[in-house]
C-alpha cells in the first residue's frame, strides 16, 4: 500500500517541522495572542493564563528562530513582540482550530469524564 501522505512522515520533511512547531500549546496561544496586535511580554503573560514568564520567553525565542515572531526593542524595558508576515499566515488556521475547540470542547470533556468513570467502575485485578 502506498503512503498517501507522501514525504510528510519522513523525519526531515519541512511539513513535519512545521507541525512540530505549532503543536506546542504555548506556541499556538502566543501566535493567537499576537494575532490582533503587537504585545509586550507582560501583556502576553496576563493574556495567556497558566504560562510562566520563563516558558513564555522560551516560546517567543523559538518562534523568533523559525521566523514567526519578531522582537522589537526600543530600550531594554520597551520590548514588543509581533507576528511576522510568515506568522500571520497561521492566524486563519489557528482561528479555525479555536472555533473547532470552542464548538467541540464540551463533547471532548464529556467523553473524557465517561471514560474515567468507566475505568474507575472496572473491577481491579488483585495480585
Amino acid at each position: 500500500m502506498q503512503n498517501v501522505a507522501g514525504p510528510t512522515f519522513l523525519a526531515d520533511c519541512p511539513t513535519r517541522l512545521a507541525v512540530e512547531i505549532i503543536a506546542d500549546k504555548w506556541a499556538v496561544l502566543v501566535l493567537f495572542g499576537l494575532s490582533q496586535q503587537p504585545r509586550r511580554h507582560g501583556e502576553l503573560v496576563e493574556l495567556i493564563g497558566g504560562v510562566s514568564r520563563k516558558v513564555l520567553t522560551q516560546t517567543l525565542r523559538r518562534l523568533q528562530q523559525y521566523g514567526l515572531v519578531a522582537r522589537h526593542a526600543e530600550t531594554p524595558r520597551q520590548v514588543e513582540y509581533s507576528l511576522t508576515d510568515l506568522g500571520r499566515t497561521l492566524v486563519e488556521p489557528i482561528e479555525v482550530l479555536t472555533n473547532w475547540a470552542r464548538d467541540h470542547g464540551g463533547a471532548i470533556l464529556d467523553f473524557q469524564e465517561a471514560a474515567q468513570a468507566a475505568a474507575s467502575a472496572r473491577p481491579r485485578a488483585t495480585g
